[in-house]
């Protein structure tokens, strides 16, 4: 099947009068790839060439070495980041591996550039285990103003971020994890303010404990979230489990202040928020089970976890990851404005601070405008990238990070 639907046109886009029955537009569009190198300066003559190259680079070069922080100045370097996969956890399609997974770093390079003016290199890895991620990461580092890590399965992808953060000076960021808590964040403060509540009022459950559950559930915690409770497929985090991983025993530490333990179906009893990044299937009881007014962020993709028809039955704001329904949790909306804010003022790492900010940013674009229907704005919203750069950049030189 594979095989018949690589698109057997020219490269017109003429298909020989006849249309192909298995003609998809997908396979059209990416035919060749999605992005390209272009040079930013002309090289029409001998003088282009001297300067642009031999001898004049040499100058430049020279300067770099005696001064090595010019290399910002004088490079591609602070406004480039590496989009990093080993391809074992890629969107929806699971451990597919690095040259499958070159699509959808392409597809991320060039949402960076479309929504943050930040350019991006996409560099996949045939290689898995984290010492030599973070090895083959460190060595190619020199390049790039930041590292994004993209599509790497957990646990692996802490220890990998983690490690590269200590290694490394430029901002290091797994948008799985960070992205998602980020846009969580702003989405759920526009609608607790819709609901006239605080976010200290809230007692939300997770579903998952993977790359994304982990990181909202610290970013709400950071942000002073009343409690938030983490389920796994075996039932709630908790800290009288003794199947935890290292991660997760972590997890139980900073959550669950009222002490639950069992099944997804018990923290639930009661709660005012969900928030689904693992599949999966919520029982419609569960969910009406629920406090008065809940907020329901259903966001695994193609299917949420409650069905949103279900979901307003019982809650007063529904999001989804889902692009044909309101309140789309798109991690879109951060990402690129979160780099160029780091990138503008060459900050050495990216903080928990301005990830804050990033959500404060995000959700005050919309401040003035929300509805059920609106806790969070269109990533083709032309307000968001600036915000996010802003806020971002702001906190950078407010934590001490930024070196520009």
């Amino acid at each position: 099947m594979a095989a018949e639907i690589v698109n057997p046109r020219s490269d017109n886009g003429a298909d020989d009068g006849a249309q192909n029955e298995f003609f998809d537009p997908a396979f059209a569009l990416h035919r060749g790839g999605k992005m390209e190198i272009r040079a930013t300066v002309p090289v029409r003559d001998r003088d282009d060439l001297s300067l642009a190259y031999t001898p004049g680079v040499a100058k430049v070069c020279s300067a770099i070495a005696e001064r090595p922080e010019l290399v910002h100045d004088y490079t591609w370097k602070s406004q480039v980041v590496a989009v990093v996969t080993d391809g074992s956890a890629v969107l929806g399609l699971g451990d597919i591996g690095p040259e499958a997974s070159l699509p959808v770093m392409e597809g991320k390079a060039i949402l960076f550039k479309q929504f943050g003016g930040v350019d991006a290199v996409p560099i996949a890895l045939d290689c898995r285990e984290v010492d030599e991620i973070v090895e083959t990461v460190a060595r190619l580092a020199p390049s790039f103003g930041g590292i994004n890590l993209e599509d790497i399965s957990a646990p692996r992808c802490f220890e990998v971020e983690r490690r590269l953060q200590e290694r490394l000076d430029i901002p290091v960021f797994h948008d799985d994890q960070h992205g998602t808590a980020v846009v969580t964040l702003a989405a759920l403060r526009n609608a607790a303010r819709l609901t006239d509540r605080t976010l200290g009022e809230l007692r939300a459950v997770i579903s998952g404990a993977g790359a994304a559950g982990v990181a909202i559930a610290r970013i709400l915690v950071e942000a002073g979230i009343g409690d938030v409770a983490v389920c796994d497929r075996k039932g709630i985090v908790s800290t009288d489990r003794e199947d935890l991983t290292e991660v997760k025993r972590e997890l139980a530490g900073f959550t669950n202040k009222a002490g639950l333990s069992g099944p997804l179906e018990t923290a639930l009893d009661g709660a005012d928020v969900f928030i689904g990044v693992s599949g999966g299937t919520v029982p419609e009881p569960a969910v009406a089970s629920m406090a008065k007014n809940a907020l329901i962020f259903a966001m695994a993709n193609p299917t949420p976890e409650i069905h949103p028809d279900v979901a307003h039955k019982y809650a007063a704001v529904v999001a989804t990851g889902r692009s044909d329904y309101p309140n789309q949790i798109n991690n879109v909306l951060a990402f690129p404005g979160i780099f160029a804010g780091a990138l503008q003022v060459r900050a050495s790492r990216i903080t928990e601070g301005m990830k804050l900010a990033a959500a404060e940013a995000l959700a005050a674009v919309v401040a003035d405008e929300l509805s059920a229907e609106c806790v969070i704005p269109s990533p083709f919203d032309e307000r968001v990238a600036p915000a996010v750069t802003a806020a971002v950049a702001a906190a950078a030189r407010a934590e001490g990070v930024a070196r520009a």
